[in-house]
């Protein structure tokens, strides 16, 4: 089977991070630091922040769960965009938040401005942007967000999930890195290829730190996690080689999408959305593709809901997807005939 539908990396962990938790697997009975304290050192001294900034969970979407318990109380509202990472909303409506959302711009990325209009309109305690967005792989430039963030009433908050930050440049980034009203949200998952270790970690002001440590699962991050995740941080030629990997697998698939005279939606991810048609045409494409032995996923929100999602996988990986992937779409087309008529 490809395994294409999870963003998941197909590059594996860095070599030094496997090493790292090899040499301390015969700790396992120990639990992990509850603080975190090494890689939050090491991580603030590589964003050039303190350790106070900073709080580590278990992914990103236990982190999710951590903010909307701290600043969402039940009945207040939420503000997403609809279709988007949907982890954020189960937390959501699982702490009693009621989520307003907007649609997707007919391109497929964020609407600011529209989250901005509704967030004025809504007063939501918390508005979640995830940039570069998932499923879409879009990217709102930092003058956009920034104008979200200026737009901010001063008891809002701007969840700034940032999963796929490692393969943006870092000057495309919103600045100041910290700021008393945002949450920027991180992970070891996709670039570093920890995603089953369960390791990310937020960025922001003290006060919101302190808040996080009060109530977060004090054990949660799993001692394998933490050191893996500090191997990692010290190897950064490897980080550099997955990324350079993922930005020629991006290009491959744009061009594999052009040979079928199908769109693909600009991304700053490790994963490329193609256009199939509608949203019945692609939910088939998807079924015929996993019975050839290939897993991917499609987004659910329009405008997108006719697109496939795939992930970059190895230069081998993509080049077994190509070969099926078209004779998924020519069996899709042919059966299309058939049924007209």
């Amino acid at each position: 089977m490809l395994r294409l539908g999870a963003n998941e990396s197909a590059f594996g962990p860095s070599p030094r991070a496997i090493a790292a938790m090899r040499a301390e697997a015969e700790h396992n009975s120990w639990y992990g630091d509850p603080e975190s304290y090494e890689l939050r050192v090491a991580l603030a001294r590589r964003l050039g922040c303190t350790p106070e900034h900073l709080t580590v969970g278990s992914g990103i979407d236990d982190l999710h769960s951590l903010v909307v318990r701290t600043f969402c109380a039940p009945g207040t509202v939420a503000l997403e965009t609809e279709g988007t990472y949907a982890t954020f909303a189960y937390h959501v409506a699982a702490n009693g938040v009621h989520l307003r959302t907007v649609p997707y711009r007919a391109d497929g990325s964020n609407d600011i401005e529209q989250l901005i209009h509704v967030a004025r309109r809504e007063r939501p305690k918390m508005i979640y942007l995830a940039n570069p967005d998932n499923p879409s792989g879009t990217f709102a430039e930092p003058d956009a967000v920034a104008a979200l963030r200026d737009a901010l009433l001063p008891d809002q908050v701007l969840v700034l999930d940032e999963a796929y930050a490692d393969f943006v440049p870092p000057p495309r980034l919103m600045t100041p890195l910290v700021d008393p009203q945002v949450v920027r949200l991180r992970t070891f998952s996709k670039a570093y290829g920890l995603a089953g270790a369960r390791i990310g970690y937020a960025i922001c002001d003290p006060a919101i730190i302190q808040t996080f440590q009060k109530i977060r699962q004090h054990f949660g991050v799993n001692r394998n996690g933490q050191i893996a995740a500090l191997a990692s941080l010290d190897d950064d030629d490897f980080i550099r080689g997955v990324v350079a990997e993922v930005e020629r697998g991006r290009e491959e698939y744009h061009a594999l999408a052009a040979r079928h005279g199908s769109r693909s939606v600009p991304s700053l991810t490790n994963f490329v959305c193609i256009e199939i048609g509608t949203k019945d045409e692609a939910n088939a494409v998807l079924e015929e593709l996993l019975r050839r032995g290939v897993f991917l996923r499609k987004p659910s929100a329009p405008p997108l809901d006719g697109y496939v999602r795939v992930t970059v996988g190895t230069a081998d990986e993509r080049r077994r997807f190509a070969e099926i992937f078209s004779e998924a779409i020519a069996e899709m087309r042919t059966s299309l005939n058939k049924a007209r008529v």
